[in-house]
């Protein structure tokens, strides 16, 4: 019978020194391999050193093309999300997933279509969701699900959202992850069962295939929102949690990532509104001075000024209020 052999981790904010824990304190001889994904910089490549500074089990950065083997430490690289397929290590090229790329969503659901109950999935401490996704996915195919214990986490997010999307077959303290993992590697791995359909297409999607709008109707539904990236139409992925979205160019965003990305755009709204009163404020000021000092027309020069950081005030106030508007109107983040 196979093994469970194929562990994929993902963090973010908070995860490297669990990581670190966790593969420093793991056999050498351990029968699995183990595949990581964590949200690096465009522009920085030192994980996979830093890992394999304390690991005992080897680690290297993935290459495209290279063939699987057991008891090695594959590390996802910069700009690329890192697949499993069928054995061998691909390097996705496809569009952002909650706004990063390498992601820990399309890692996970190509373990889980290539390895289905062999694959184990371990979600450790960031911020936001991304990751959750792909451990429902690991489940859906018959694997298995460890989470960090949120109250242990540096970042709490990411592990609940993950609790919220899966019932988590293990949780565990960073103190005792590498043990949980030393006991689960080895076991009997269940009965295959099917994956849902959209996992090949959305593994696809990741690698850098394309989508399109026939595509996307096959596991998603056109929904009001736009892609918070490119500002198409998203549509709404079916039969999944957490609930998610994807675009035609094939951007996913979370629901959790979509607002707060609108909070941040509220934000920006709420300064650049206060900004431009004080300016109104400032140069109203100024023009009543230069008429108290008889320079009429430089006070005619200011009052032209504030009217127009008026009519700019209006606007921002406007869309302002029409983004409360939207988020009041938004659906629940989740279902």
């Amino acid at each position: 019978m196979a093994k469970q052999d194929i562990v994929v981790i993902g963090g973010s904010a908070g995860s490297g020194p669990v990581l670190k824990q966790i593969l420093g304190s793991l056999p050498k001889d351990i029968p699995a391999t183990f595949f990581v994904a964590t949200h690096v910089p465009a522009t920085s490549d030192y994980l996979a050193g830093a890992l394999s500074r304390v690991s005992a089990v080897p680690v290297e950065a993935a290459t495209d093309g290279q063939p699987v083997e057991q008891g090695r430490v594959y590390v996802a690289v910069p700009d690329h999300h890192l697949l499993v397929v069928d054995g061998t290590l691909r390097l996705g090229e496809g569009p952002r997933e909650n706004m990063s790329r390498p992601a820990i969503d399309p890692l996970f659901r190509s373990a889980a279509l290539s390895y289905g109950p062999r694959a184990v999935g371990v979600i450790l401490s960031g911020m936001l969701n991304d990751g959750a996704s792909g451990l429902w996915a690991i489940k859906a195919c018959g694997g298995t699900a460890i989470v960090q214990h949120p109250l242990d986490a540096a970042s709490d997010q990411m592990p609940l959202a993950a609790l919220e999307a899966v019932d988590a077959d293990e949780v565990a303290s960073a103190d005792d992850l590498a043990r949980v993992l030393a006991e689960v590697v080895g076991r009997d791995a269940g009965a295959l069962v099917d994956c849902p359909d959209s996992l090949a297409l959305e593994v696809g999607i990741a690698a850098g295939a394309r989508l399109g709008a026939e595509t996307l109707r096959e596991f998603a539904d056109p929904s009001p929102l736009s892609c918070p990236e490119c500002h198409g139409v998203l549509s709404e992925v079916r039969g999944q949690r957490p609930l998610r979205y994807r675009c035609q160019i094939g951007h996913a965003h979370t629901a959790e990532v979509i607002e707060a990305g609108c909070v941040e755009i509220d934000n920006a709204l709420s300064i650049a509104l206060r900004m431009v009163e004080e300016r109104v404020t400032l140069v109203t000021r100024m023009a009543q001075d230069a008429r108290d000092t008889g320079r009429s027309a430089v006070a005619e020069l200011y009052e032209s000024r504030a009217a127009e950081f008026r009519r700019h005030a209006l606007v921002l106030r406007e869309a302002a209020v029409n983004a409360l508007r939207s988020s009041s109107r938004s659906p629940p983040a989740e279902h």
